[in-house]
């Protein structure tokens, strides 16, 4: 390298160098960069040194100067890739924890769509809608063929006795079917074949008249009063009227299908504004008995309540069920809140509660101070879906607590084996032990910490059936009632007016209450009737006991 201003003249070479490196590379550049700025003539230095030497140390140190800085270059350039790969890092971080954000939320809303009656509190009757699981279509293999099986005894229908007969038809032979020749009556018993048929005309058309009098004093026409059943049953018999009730409840009948039943079976034809009137009538005539359940509800000592949607007019409305040991009452409400417990069981009700964990009952719970019996079958299917969710240590929870809960029903299911005192400490020793595993070691998921605080906030409420006796550990008595509800709504499609409501609730009660305590419906409904009409007191629908 030539230190000097003009290539043409190497003589003129700088000899004045300072020994900082960095000093000598500053006054070089600045000569070269300013080339009109001519080097000054020095002698060489007096250190000693000759100058041939020193230039030599001088390119020397310019040559590592050079690649110094293409090294500091290449530094700076990584640093940018790497400044730009952090940048990238940072924002495919942020997206990855967004997706597992998702998956995770689409892994609970698959294990959602997935609940079916095992772990929900969905109905069995929603499981059909879910594709058969296994090969061969969800064929079941080693089960039992449908109807009687090899060794079956057989059963036949019982004869109807002399007193239920109507008519009684013999038949005699003649002479022998075979040979023609002449018979003897045997002392054997006679075949016989029973038969039930209708009559060609199964219904009765009775006229009443009220023979018209003259009174010449009051100078009117009287007429002779009609029996209070004809009076104000009119067109319909108080049997005929009970008939196109029953069709309309028991069977989920419509208006329109029992007009065809009146015409088609019973040679009838009737109007459809007068089967609402009909029906109208049975729905007076219940109100007493239906207003003395609603009365003896809140002194009961038990009651298992449950509700499920109801729909009048596109609107949403609920129907309540409340079950007791000796009736069942149904209530139409438009609220599912706790304000509907408040207006049928009261302020002052001090039973057992039977029910869901439903937030209205927990309010009502908290409120009151009140003892409830929250369902294990609810708590069960809650416990097996966290089963089935992807988080390991979340399922890992649930699977402990089926085991725990499992361990409680097998004592549970030995209670006629062993005393009540064996029974009720061993159920007391399996409900610490569960609450115990809830509440320890929850995994860090939603799921398993709601599961967690059901047991902190309320874990007692579960276990009233191991010191009351009496009182079931699930709700299924009011769920079973509720299910001829969910029936009704699903063929009638609802109610259409207040009038409808009035209907629905008390001909459910009157239904349900029947079956539960063993009384005649038919009967029932007929008594009613006649008891309204003719002002008599109407027959109850609570048990003669009481």
């Amino acid at each position: 390298m030539i230190f000097s201003s003009n290539r043409s003249r190497p003589s003129e070479t700088i000899w004045s160098i300072q020994r900082n490196r960095n000093g000598v590379i500053s006054i070089l550049a600045e000569a070269f960069l300013a080339r009109q700025v001519p080097f000054a003539r020095q002698d060489p230095p007096e250190s000693g040194i000759a100058p041939g030497r020193e230039i030599v140390t001088i390119l020397g140190m310019d040559a590592k100067d050079r690649k110094i800085e293409r090294l500091e270059r290449l530094v700076a350039k990584q640093e940018q890739v790497i400044a730009r790969q952090a940048a990238m890092i940072d924002k495919q971080t942020v997206l990855i924890d967004a997706l597992t954000r998702r998956v995770d939320e689409l892994e609970r809303q698959l294990a959602k769509a997935r609940k079916d009656s095992s772990t929900s509190s969905k109905p069995p009757s929603s499981d059909i809608v879910k594709k058969p699981k296994g090969k061969g279509g969800g064929k079941r293999r080693g089960k039992r063929k449908p109807g009687a099986q090899k060794g079956h005894p057989k059963q036949e229908r019982p004869l109807f006795s002399p007193e239920e007969i109507d008519d009684t038809w013999e038949y005699r032979l003649s002479e022998c079917p075979e040979c023609g020749g002449k018979l003897q009556e045997s002392d054997k018993a006679p075949k016989v074949v029973q038969q039930i048929e209708i009559v060609e005309k199964p219904v009765r058309i009775d006229e009443h008249r009220g023979i018209p009098y003259w009174c010449p004093n009051c100078r009117k026409v009287h007429y002779a009063p009609f029996p209070a059943d004809v009076e104000k049953g009119q067109l319909l018999g108080p049997r005929l009227t009970t008939l196109a009730a029953y069709l309309k409840s028991a069977c989920h009948c419509s208006y329109s299908t029992i007009r065809r039943f009146f015409r088609d079976v019973l040679g009838v034809r009737i109007s459809r504004g007068q089967l609402v009137k009909t029906v109208a009538k049975v729905t007076a005539s219940m109100e007493t008995a239906y207003a003395e359940l609603l009365a003896a509800l809140p002194s009961q000592n038990y009651v298992r309540s449950d509700e499920t949607g109801h729909k009048e007019n596109g609107k949403r409305f609920w129907t309540w069920c409340f079950r007791t040991d000796l009736f069942t009452l149904f209530w139409i409400d438009k609220s599912r809140g706790s304000q509907v417990l408040y207006e049928v069981l009261g302020a002052e009700f001090e039973g057992i509660l039977g029910c869901d964990y439903f937030s209205a009952y927990r309010k009502y719970m908290g409120e009151l101070n009140l003892r409830v019996q929250f369902c294990l079958a609810h708590l069960i299917r809650d416990v097996k879906y966290l089963t089935t969710l992807s988080d390991k240590a979340t399922k890992a929870y649930g699977e402990r607590l089926l085991d725990t809960i499992r361990e409680l029903f097998r004592t549970f299911h030995r209670r006629d084996e062993l005393t009540q005192r064996t029974i009720e400490r061993r159920l007391a020793a399996a409900r610490d032990e569960l609450i115990a595993q809830a509440t320890k070691r929850v995994p860090d998921s939603r799921e398993a910490r709601n599961m967690a605080k059901r047991f902190r906030d309320h874990g007692d409420s579960f276990f009233q059936f191991i010191t009351t006796p009496g009182v079931d550990p699930t709700n299924n008595l009011a769920e079973q009632a509720i299910r001829f509800v969910v029936l009704d709504r699903k063929v009638t499609q609802g109610t259409r007016g207040k009038m409808g409501r009035r209907w629905s609730q008390t001909i459910w009660t009157a239904i349900a209450t029947c079956r539960q305590t063993g009384q005649d419906l038919i009967r029932f409904l007929q008594e009613s009737l006649l008891a309204h009409w003719q002002g008599l007191p109407p027959p109850s629908l609570l048990p003669a006991t009481t």
